[in-house]
Protein backbone atom coordinates (compact mmCIF):
# COMPACT_ATOMS: atom_id res chain seq x y z
CA UNK A 1 0.00 0.00 0.00
CA UNK A 2 1.36 3.46 -0.53
CA UNK A 3 0.47 6.54 0.99
CA UNK A 4 0.02 8.69 -1.91
CA UNK A 5 -3.51 6.23 -2.60
CA UNK A 6 -4.53 7.81 0.56
CA UNK A 7 -6.87 10.51 2.14
CA UNK A 8 -5.49 11.39 5.69
CA UNK A 9 -7.23 13.11 8.42
CA UNK A 10 -4.91 14.14 10.99
CA UNK A 11 -6.48 15.19 13.98
CA UNK A 12 -4.45 17.49 15.83
CA UNK A 13 -5.34 17.44 20.24
CA UNK A 14 -4.52 19.38 22.87
CA UNK A 15 -1.11 18.19 23.96
CA UNK A 16 0.57 21.50 23.11
CA UNK A 17 4.47 19.98 23.87
CA UNK A 18 3.89 17.61 20.76
CA UNK A 19 2.44 19.87 18.02
CA UNK A 20 6.05 20.20 16.40
CA UNK A 21 6.14 16.24 16.19
CA UNK A 22 2.55 16.14 15.45
CA UNK A 23 3.15 18.69 12.64
CA UNK A 24 6.41 17.32 11.42
CA UNK A 25 4.28 13.78 10.87
CA UNK A 26 1.49 15.70 8.73
CA UNK A 27 4.50 17.10 6.56
CA UNK A 28 6.13 13.72 6.47
CA UNK A 29 2.89 11.62 5.50
CA UNK A 30 2.03 14.41 2.90
CA UNK A 31 5.90 13.88 1.37
CA UNK A 32 4.95 10.65 0.86
CA UNK A 33 1.93 11.60 -0.99
CA UNK A 34 -1.08 11.54 1.25
CA UNK A 35 -3.96 14.30 0.95
CA UNK A 36 -3.52 15.66 4.21
CA UNK A 37 -7.31 17.00 5.90
CA UNK A 38 -6.22 18.75 9.17
CA UNK A 39 -8.55 18.93 12.12
CA UNK A 40 -8.14 20.35 15.50
CA UNK A 41 -9.86 20.02 18.37
CA UNK A 42 -10.76 23.47 20.14
CA UNK A 43 -7.99 23.68 22.27
CA UNK A 44 -5.43 22.90 20.12
CA UNK A 45 -6.68 25.44 17.73
CA UNK A 46 -7.95 28.40 20.24
CA UNK A 47 -5.64 28.12 23.00
CA UNK A 48 -1.97 30.22 22.81
CA UNK A 49 0.42 28.28 24.92
CA UNK A 50 4.36 28.47 25.75
CA UNK A 51 4.60 26.14 22.88
CA UNK A 52 3.15 28.50 20.63
CA UNK A 53 0.41 31.08 19.63
CA UNK A 54 -2.91 29.25 18.42
CA UNK A 55 -3.53 31.17 15.27
CA UNK A 56 0.39 30.45 14.53
CA UNK A 57 -0.24 26.56 15.36
CA UNK A 58 -3.61 27.04 12.95
CA UNK A 59 -1.76 28.76 9.99
CA UNK A 60 1.32 26.38 10.24
CA UNK A 61 -1.33 23.28 10.13
CA UNK A 62 -2.95 24.45 7.33
CA UNK A 63 -0.08 25.13 5.02
CA UNK A 64 1.21 22.15 5.93
CA UNK A 65 -2.21 20.47 4.41
CA UNK A 66 -2.48 23.00 1.71
CA UNK A 67 -5.71 23.60 3.07
CA UNK A 68 -8.45 25.28 5.85
CA UNK A 69 -8.67 23.09 8.55
CA UNK A 70 -11.59 21.30 10.16
CA UNK A 71 -11.97 23.37 13.75
CA UNK A 72 -15.77 22.65 14.12
CA UNK A 73 -17.97 20.13 15.01
CA UNK A 74 -20.50 21.25 12.41
CA UNK A 75 -17.40 20.47 9.94
CA UNK A 76 -16.86 17.44 10.66
CA UNK A 77 -19.78 15.96 11.48
CA UNK A 78 -19.74 14.80 7.09
CA UNK A 79 -16.39 13.37 7.18
CA UNK A 80 -18.04 9.84 7.32
CA UNK A 81 -21.05 10.87 4.94
CA UNK A 82 -19.22 11.98 2.60
CA UNK A 83 -16.56 9.16 3.01
CA UNK A 84 -13.83 12.71 3.14
CA UNK A 85 -11.05 10.04 4.35
CA UNK A 86 -9.10 6.78 4.25
CA UNK A 87 -8.08 6.66 7.81
CA UNK A 88 -7.90 9.07 10.52
CA UNK A 89 -4.49 9.47 12.53
CA UNK A 90 -4.84 11.22 15.78
CA UNK A 91 -0.71 11.91 16.41
CA UNK A 92 -0.82 13.54 19.49
CA UNK A 93 -3.89 11.89 21.41
CA UNK A 94 -4.61 13.46 24.86
CA UNK A 95 -6.02 11.68 27.81
CA UNK A 96 -8.96 13.91 27.62
CA UNK A 97 -9.72 12.35 24.02
CA UNK A 98 -8.91 9.19 24.88
CA UNK A 99 -11.08 9.17 27.72
CA UNK A 100 -13.55 10.38 25.46
CA UNK A 101 -13.57 8.09 22.41
CA UNK A 102 -13.45 5.21 25.16
CA UNK A 103 -16.73 6.40 26.40
CA UNK A 104 -18.65 7.91 23.01
CA UNK A 105 -18.88 11.76 24.22
CA UNK A 106 -18.75 13.45 20.60
CA UNK A 107 -17.99 17.17 22.02
CA UNK A 108 -14.69 18.28 19.93
CA UNK A 109 -14.35 18.51 15.95
CA UNK A 110 -11.63 15.55 16.54
CA UNK A 111 -14.43 13.26 18.68
CA UNK A 112 -16.77 14.05 15.91
CA UNK A 113 -14.47 13.59 13.38
CA UNK A 114 -13.78 10.16 14.74
CA UNK A 115 -17.59 9.13 15.51
CA UNK A 116 -18.21 10.29 12.24
CA UNK A 117 -15.30 8.65 10.14
CA UNK A 118 -16.59 5.06 12.18
CA UNK A 119 -19.95 5.46 11.10
CA UNK A 120 -18.82 3.81 7.77
CA UNK A 121 -16.02 1.47 9.65
CA UNK A 122 -13.11 3.11 8.54
CA UNK A 123 -9.61 2.75 10.64
CA UNK A 124 -8.52 5.27 13.50
CA UNK A 125 -5.34 5.82 14.27
CA UNK A 126 -4.25 6.58 18.02
CA UNK A 127 -0.93 7.87 18.62
CA UNK A 128 -0.89 8.51 22.74
CA UNK A 129 0.50 11.55 24.31
CA UNK A 130 0.04 11.72 27.96
CA UNK A 131 1.36 12.11 31.30
CA UNK A 132 -1.36 9.56 32.74
CA UNK A 133 -1.36 6.90 30.36
CA UNK A 134 0.11 4.57 32.79
CA UNK A 135 -2.90 5.62 35.48
CA UNK A 136 -6.02 7.76 35.02
CA UNK A 137 -5.74 6.68 31.06
CA UNK A 138 -4.82 3.56 31.09
CA UNK A 139 -8.23 2.23 31.09
CA UNK A 140 -9.48 4.06 28.20
CA UNK A 141 -6.45 3.10 26.02
CA UNK A 142 -7.40 -0.73 27.09
CA UNK A 143 -10.88 0.03 26.32
CA UNK A 144 -10.09 1.52 22.84
CA UNK A 145 -7.97 -1.48 21.74
CA UNK A 146 -10.63 -3.77 21.94
CA UNK A 147 -12.56 -1.82 19.83
CA UNK A 148 -12.88 -2.79 16.21
CA UNK A 149 -11.20 0.08 13.81
CA UNK A 150 -9.20 1.22 16.69
CA UNK A 151 -5.19 1.03 15.99
CA UNK A 152 -2.41 2.34 17.74
CA UNK A 153 0.77 3.60 17.47
CA UNK A 154 3.29 1.63 18.93
CA UNK A 155 3.83 3.13 22.68
CA UNK A 156 6.96 4.04 24.86
CA UNK A 157 7.28 5.54 27.96
CA UNK A 158 9.20 8.75 27.18
CA UNK A 159 10.25 9.84 30.49
CA UNK A 160 9.64 7.16 33.41
CA UNK A 161 12.38 8.67 35.86
CA UNK A 162 10.45 11.82 35.80
CA UNK A 163 7.20 11.26 34.30
CA UNK A 164 6.68 7.28 35.31
CA UNK A 165 2.71 7.34 34.05
CA UNK A 166 3.48 9.33 30.62
CA UNK A 167 3.20 7.63 27.41
CA UNK A 168 4.09 9.52 23.89
CA UNK A 169 3.92 7.28 20.71
CA UNK A 170 6.77 6.41 18.05
CA UNK A 171 5.86 9.14 16.05
CA UNK A 172 8.30 8.04 13.82
CA UNK A 173 6.06 4.41 13.16
CA UNK A 174 3.58 6.27 11.76
CA UNK A 175 3.40 5.95 8.46
CA UNK A 176 4.08 2.51 8.44
CA UNK A 177 1.12 1.87 11.32
CA UNK A 178 -0.94 3.75 8.31
CA UNK A 179 0.07 0.73 6.29
CA UNK A 180 -0.85 -1.60 8.92
CA UNK A 181 -4.13 -0.59 9.83
CA UNK A 182 -5.35 -0.02 6.22
CA UNK A 183 -4.61 -3.68 5.99
CA UNK A 184 -6.42 -4.04 9.28
CA UNK A 185 -3.55 -5.20 11.29
CA UNK A 186 -1.67 -3.40 14.49
CA UNK A 187 2.10 -3.20 14.67
CA UNK A 188 3.87 -4.69 18.11
CA UNK A 189 1.98 -2.15 20.70
CA UNK A 190 5.08 -1.56 23.04
CA UNK A 191 8.22 -0.82 21.24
Amino acid sequence: MELRELKIGVAVCGSFCTFDKAFEAAAELKALGGEIIPIMSFNAAFLSTRFGKSEDNLLRFEEIAGRKAIITIEDAEPIGPKKMLDILLLPNCTGNTLAKLANSITDTPVTMAVKSHLRIGRPVLINVATNDALAGSAKNIGALMNLKHYFFVPLRQDDWEKKPNSIVGHFELIPEAIKAAMEGKQLKILQ
